[in-house]
């Protein structure tokens, strides 16, 4: 007999949250790539398999991580309610499915956790998680986020500028680029594991990169927290990074290492799909995916369509970075 679900109020199907097919191209894609399932099934099973009162579960138990509200990083839109885009988000060392993240990532062992910064730095460290929040001054920041696959949500991240931690470490007049890394840990993320029905191979560990001048910007934040608590698995404990002005795959999670090079690094999605992910991929409703618009995106709280801001609606702090003389 089919399982029919009858969706909550507050869930979203793929064709809500993106209009227009923008959603199911890109499953398309991950699909012919052994990434995905394209059926509303596969979507939705994550949800299907807790009540809303299970999943709040998950909450329980995170510790508290309260931080000052720093007011220059508000934002017009109320902060979606916390259970939405913790139990919708991409994390795909895990799941190419959203619904289903918050229960596979809950394996990942995060205490202890420890942050190596290398390469062209002047005094290079490897911080424990632990040391950063005891001695680092958080604050909260409340950032729209933004997905490449056109939805939206706001949230409010606890944490502190990654220009305070490039400081501690003294980069040297040679670096060009930050090079991110996130955990390596097949047994317990089985994207990881070899699979035999993957048609091309897989750069694990996830990777990302900024440019120096991207890095030391005032809105790049390592982030700790948020919601006023430590965070959640599915959202990257207990680091990673969040650069508002970018698409949601640049804001790394989970990371283990910082690297500091002269060089432009590789990335995950621009080396597996070079053609629909550049390494720069800042929101641009002028400059279309290669399958769909980017003129338009969804909130995934209170599923508005709204027209996309200019680099989320950053540009006063970080356009000065894309100007062209």
């Amino acid at each position: 007999m089919a399982h029919h679900h009858r969706r909550r109020g507050w869930e979203l199907s793929a064709r809500e949250v993106t209009p227009e097919p923008l959603f199911l191209d890109r499953r398309r894609f991950l699909a012919a790539m052994g990434l995905g399932v394209l059926t509303a099934a596969g979507l939705a099973s994550g949800a299907e398999a807790a009540s809303l009162a299970t999943f709040k579960q998950t909450f329980e138990g995170l510790k508290a991580l309260k931080a000052a509200r720093n007011p220059r990083f508000a934002v017009a839109q109320a902060p979606t309610p916390e259970h939405i885009p913790a139990q919708y988000n991409n994390f795909y060392e895990f799941s190419t499915d959203k619904d289903d993240v918050w229960e596979l990532a809950a394996a990942l062992p995060t205490d202890p956790w420890r942050v190596e910064v290398a390469g062209l730095v002047a005094r290079p460290r490897t911080f424990d998680v632990d040391e950063l929040l005891r001695n680092m001054a958080l604050e909260e920041r409340i950032y729209r986020f933004r997905c490449v696959e056109a939805w939206a949500m706001v949230v409010p991240w606890v944490g502190f500028p990654f220009k305070a931690l490039l400081d501690r470490v003294q980069p040297l007049s040679g670096a060009k680029y930050v090079r991110f890394t996130t955990f390596m840990e097949p047994k317990v993320a089985p994207r990881q594991r070899p699979q035999r029905w993957f048609p091309v191979s897989e750069p694990w560990p996830y990777t990302e990169g900024l440019t120096m001048a991207e890095a030391m910007s005032e809105l790049a934040l390592l982030t700790f927290g948020s919601y006023g608590h430590i965070l959640p698995k599915q959202h990257g404990a207990p680091i990673r990074l969040i650069v508002p002005w970018k698409y949601g795959y640049k804001n790394i999670k989970s990371i283990v290492k910082i690297e500091l090079t002269d060089r432009q690094p590789a990335t995950f999605w621009n080396t597996l799909a070079p053609d629909e992910y550049g390494f720069e991929s800042n929101v641009d409703p002028a400059v279309p995916h290669p399958r769909w618009s980017q003129a338009f995106e969804r909130d995934i709280g209170t599923r508005e369509r709204r027209p996309t801001l200019y680099l989320n609606g950053y540009e006063a702090q970080v356009g000065q970075l894309y100007r062209k003389a």
